[in-house]
This record gives C-alpha cells, structure tokens and sequence, in this order.
C-alpha cells in the first residue's frame, strides 16, 4: 500500500505531520495514521490558549475501531482549532494533509523543529 507522505513536510514518530508557515505550525496526522485508525468519528480537541510542550498529549482522535492520543509535536500555544471536524470528521480521513489538519500552534521554541523527521525519514520509518 502507497502512503501519502508530502516532502514540505515535517513529521513525528507518533504519525502527526507540521507545516511551518513563520511561528506557525498547523498539525494533522499522517495519511499512514488515518489509514491505520480507519473511520475518523471525532476529535477531541484541546482549547484555543492551551499551552502544549513537544510529546506531551493534547487530545485524541477517535475512529470507528480506536481512540489514539494525539500529541505535541512542538511547544507553544494553540492559537486555532479546526472545527469543521466535528462536522465532517471524515475530512480527515479524506484530506489529512489538507482540510483535514487538526490544530494550530504558535511555535514558542523553533530548536524543536530539529528533532522532526524529514518525509524520507518519515517514510522508511513506517516502512
């Protein structure tokens, strides 16, 4: 099975991807991670203001078989949360890398952003 996995990407080993856009993150999960949970159902998602530290849990995501944690994959605060998800938690399963991205962070410290996985890593990884 071929899994999507976007170069301009960075990615943790618990399966959340970062798109960095200035001392922004936005995070989702990986198209791997979704095909694994299958049906997303819901998101349980942590509040706009939350301070969240790089591995630390800040929610869960629930599919039709699992509820799996999703964690941090950089400190900040979350400045937004998607909440067409609620409405359309499929979005995520359709469009991870897209309409489908969960939260987003401001970065408070960028020198985590070295301990992320480039999609190469990422890929073999999960190989």
């Amino acid at each position: 099975m071929s899994t999507n996995v976007p170069n301009d990407l960075l990615y943790t080993d618990s399966h959340e991807w970062v798109r960095l856009d200035g001392d922004v993150a936005t995070v989702g999960i990986t198209d791997h991670a979704q095909s694994e949970l299958g049906d997303i159902v819901d998101f349980d998602a942590p509040d706009v203001g939350d301070e969240v530290e790089k591995g630390n849990d800040m929610g869960a995501i629930e599919s039709v078989k699992v509820a799996s944690d999703i964690y941090a994959p950089i400190s900040g605060e979350i400045i937004e949360v998607n909440e067409d998800i609620s409405d359309n938690p499929e979005s995520v399963n359709d469009d991870p890398y897209g309409e489908g991205w969960l939260v987003k962070i401001r970065v408070s410290n960028s020198d985590e952003l070295s301990n992320l996985l480039d999609a190469a890593a990422y890929e073999e990884s999960i190989a």
